[in-house]
């Protein structure tokens, strides 16, 4: 079940997708001399998002009478003023993704869903296809607060839908910075930091359309030069070799299974392994991403010491 608002969005989308798309290939094969595509990886990134598609259709009516209940006890039904309407609908809707989409990162339960967004090592707008396939089943609960708000629920799955283009646009490395926009919204570079594996971006820019929530609440990183930082690798920590679309979707989910299921374990380090951090261990064995940035910084600090010592000790 889909609004008219959603149906056009689906039906002007898609050539628009193909579109920039085509555009993005040529232009990396010219400008940057490298190919950010390749085939097996689109395709996984296109069935990917039909799955998710799947999963939405399948679960819509649901989660769609729930926030109707919602609505309909609603003290805030009766908005008189239709831009001021729209533009709280937007900033409430992308607050309430922030939160999702945070709580995706830093719950092992919820990773275990969107890491498969996460792990293609290629970084172009098809990546933007590459769907959390089960997040439908639970994302709508963020969304419950802003159906009590007196949002009505088509317009809320609207808004999602339509900021939901803006965040498929910035998976792509054509587009640099982009001055005084980067202060505001999520662009390219942030989201680039967002898709990569080096411990100082990682869980870092979990906005959608605005960055101010990254910038409010602790979790921005600014694209660093080559020359500050390392350059930025896509995927995971530790990426799967050759993965089919099974493993794609459900390793995660095996790992914690096995992990919370060890022997010798305490009721805390099972519950750990499923609702902590993802990288927890018992044993130390594996790294959080906080763990891994406190490593990387002692590592530089120690390397910025040694060279400043040796810069000392040379004879004037």
């Amino acid at each position: 079940m889909y609004s008219l608002r959603e149906q056009i969005i689906l039906l002007w989308s898609t050539p628009f997708y193909i579109t920039v798309i085509a555009i993005e290939i040529l232009l990396t094969n010219i400008r940057l001399h490298k190919k950010t595509y390749t085939l097996r990886d689109t395709f996984n990134n296109v069935v990917l998002t039909l799955c998710n598609a799947a999963v939405d259709a399948a679960f819509k009516l649901t989660y769609l009478w729930i926030l109707i209940q919602v609505f309909k006890v609603s003290p805030f039904q009766h908005w008189t003023n239709m831009a001021a309407y729209w533009i709280c609908l937007l900033i409430a809707e992308d607050f309430a993704y922030y939160w999702l989409h945070r709580f995706d990162h830093e719950i092992r339960f919820f990773w275990a869903v969107h890491v498969t967004h996460h792990s293609s090592e290629h970084f172009n707008f098809s990546t933007g296809f590459r769907s959390s396939v089960f997040e439908p089943l639970y994302r709508f609960v963020y969304f419950i607060p802003l159906a009590w708000f007196g949002f009505k629920p088509l317009d809320i799955l609207f808004m999602y839908s339509a900021t939901q283009i803006w965040g498929t646009l910035v998976h792509t490395e054509t587009v640099g910075k982009l001055g005084w926009l980067e202060y505001i919204f999520v662009t390219p570079s942030h989201h680039r930091v967002h898709h990569g594996s080096n411990p100082k971006y990682l869980d870092k820019n979990m906005g959608m359309f605005l960055i101010v929530w990254d910038r409010i609440f602790g979790t921005f990183q600014e694209e660093l030069s080559e020359k500050e930082y390392a350059p930025i690798h896509y995927g995971l920590t530790k990426n799967m070799e050759n993965p089919n679309l099974f493993q794609l979707i459900f390793h995660e989910w095996i790992q914690i299974y096995k992990d919370a299921t060890a022997k010798g374990l305490t009721l805390k380090e099972r519950m750990n392994y499923i609702f902590g951090a993802p990288g927890y261990s018992h044993d130390g064995s594996r790294k959080t991403s906080v763990q891994m940035l406190a490593e990387e910084n002692e590592r530089r600090g120690e390397i910025d010491t040694e060279e400043a010592l040796a810069v000392e000790t040379i004879p004037l």
